[in-house]
């Protein structure tokens, strides 16, 4: 008789867990990843751009220098390949 209290209490338990582990994930946007990289390549490559024609570079010069800089800086990323 002591036995049916701790199974009671255990049962629910049982069927929440078992509930949890059968609900299906979302699946990820293997484009996302690539999305996000190339948003950061074009804010950052902006950015450098501006920070090196404030130190007098020629527009076309300042965006190809911070091009370069970014594909060594962030080598890892797939939008550095691009």
């Amino acid at each position: 008789m002591k036995r049916l209290p701790f199974f009671l209490l255990l049962a629910p338990l049982a069927l929440v867990t078992a509930c949890s582990h059968n609900k299906k994930k979302p699946k990820e946007n293997p484009a996302y990843a690539s999305e996000v990289e190339d948003a950061f390549k074009q804010r950052w490559v902006e950015k450098r751009s501006s920070e090196l024609m404030a130190l007098g570079l020629r527009p076309d010069l300042a965006r190809q220098q911070a091009l370069e800089e970014y594909s060594v800086r962030y080598r890892y990323t797939h939008a550095a390949d691009k």
